[in-house]
């Protein structure tokens, strides 16, 4: 299997990318959903929620938390996840930037 070569490219277009492959998936996007509903940690309901099974969820919280996107702090026995507030104004201010490009009437295609 090839490397991706990622290194090519400039840290803005790999991090667009990083956020886009996060988002990618629709259950990250159910939890990042649910997260902001309810506007406060979540411990362990996530499950019912979603309706996945845990390693799945946890799977999906994890690619979540490395990119930033979440945190989560242990409690007893669980961990309780919540929007990093600073992560997501980040990511949402590079997303924004790149989607709010026009795009200019030509003569191609």
């Amino acid at each position: 299997m090839g490397l991706s070569k990622t290194e090519i490219f400039t840290e803005a277009q790999n991090e667009i990318a990083l956020f886009a492959k996060v988002l990618g998936h629709p259950a990250r996007v159910a939890i990042l959903q649910h997260l902001f509903k309810i506007n406060t940690c979540v411990c362990g309901d996530l499950v019912n929620e979603i309706g996945l099974a845990q390693p799945t969820i946890s799977q999906h919280l994890k690619e979540l938390k490395l990119l930033g996107l979440i945190k989560g702090s242990v409690e007893g026995t669980s961990v309780c996840y919540c929007i990093d507030a600073d992560n997501w104004a980040k990511m949402r201010k590079v997303m924004l930037e790149f989607l709010n490009q026009e795009v200019t009437k030509s003569n191609c295609c």
